[in-house]
């Protein structure tokens, strides 16, 4: 037997004489996701949460000098029950984010790292904002859900053409003493698996280390330790982004700064849990390089700074633990 969805019901009257509260008001009921039954009568799927931030929009309206009630319901009965949730029908604006992709995919070719990071952030921001308020997500969330992968996925094949596959394979532990005064290899026109793979690599394990920027991994010499390609020495394995493979390789995934890096690293590179840092870094990392003759001067700047991000996490993670053994 299904049960019947429970709505939350927002009756309010907003203040005439405050053009700018009401407006502030309708622009937060739309970002809710509110259906509109009638002229001041709202409508949403109940959930704790979404019934906390009603409460609270209430309150301000109250303040204002407006009034708001908030009442909670089940459907009726079936046929009210569809009736309701057509109303949360997002396939329109699913099909116009997908038609946005597709034209921002005309013009991805001969973008720059910056312009080609700001149009991701901003599809992503609209793709979220939509996603948000889907509260009955079917068919046209899961196209517009492949639509989004499949261009973020373009997107990197021109940021980071040749990106590497995971492998299947176990992590062997190795010693830094092994791994001295080697020749390193990438791929050529870093972005931010490379960069902060090069980064740890010079400061953290072979601090006299060579690197060769490859125009593509079947150009890496036989005796060079290649790194983020497939095939390479030390590559995706699993779940794990580069830098976090040569952090369990060499023991060096103790270290609390070093995962905080690692986590930034593997947000930007493959998605996942978001990071508070990853928006900044993506920037400074987009801006770096159009600026940088070279990859020998892109790693120049960013080592710089991600020694100043290692530096900060070292600092916060020692203050926190202080603050707990107090």
């Amino acid at each position: 037997m299904n049960t019947l969805q429970t709505w939350s019901l927002f009756v309010l009257t907003l203040p005439t004489g405050n053009a700018t509260a009401r407006m502030r008001f309708w622009r937060a009921l739309k970002a809710k996701g509110c259906a509109v039954l009638r002229d001041g009568i709202y409508l949403l799927p109940y959930s704790e949460e979404r019934e906390a931030t009603l409460r609270e929009l209430a309150a301000a309206i109250a303040d204002s000098g407006g009034s708001a009630w908030l009442l909670r319901a089940p459907s009726v009965d079936a046929s009210q029950e569809a009736e309701f949730r057509a109303l949360f029908d997002r396939v329109d604006d699913y099909d116009a984010f997908i038609r946005a992709l597709s034209d921002s995919r005309k013009t991805v070719a001969g973008q720059s790292a910056a312009d080609l990071t700001k149009l991701l952030r901003r599809l992503r921001k609209d793709y979220e904002t939509i996603a948000a308020i889907d509260y009955f997500p079917g068919e046209a969330a899961t196209r517009a859900e492949v639509a989004w992968q499949d261009f973020v996925a373009h997107v990197d094949t021109v940021l980071s053409p040749g990106e590497p596959h995971a492998a299947d394979r176990a992590i062997r532990s190795l010693s830094v003493a092994d791994y001295q005064r080697r020749t390193w290899a990438t791929r050529r026109r870093m972005w931010v698996d490379r960069v902060a793979s090069a980064w740890l690599i010079r400061r953290f394990i072979d601090r006299d280390a060579r690197f060769i920027w490859l125009t593509s991994p079947e150009a890496c010499p036989a005796d060079a330790l290649g790194f983020d390609f497939d095939g390479a020495a030390f590559t995706h394995v699993g779940e794990r982004v580069t830098f976090e493979v040569l952090l369990a390789s060499f023991g060096l995934d103790k270290d609390p700064a070093l995962l905080r890096v690692a986590a930034m690293v593997h947000a930007l590179d493959v998605g996942g849990t978001s990071v508070p840092e990853a928006i900044g870094f993506e920037a400074i990392m987009a801006g770096a390089r159009e600026r940088a003759a070279d990859d020998d001067e892109l790693l120049a700047d960013m080592g710089r700074v991600l020694d100043s991000m290692y530096t900060h996490f070292a600092a916060s993670e020692k203050g926190s633990g202080s603050g707990k053994r107090s």
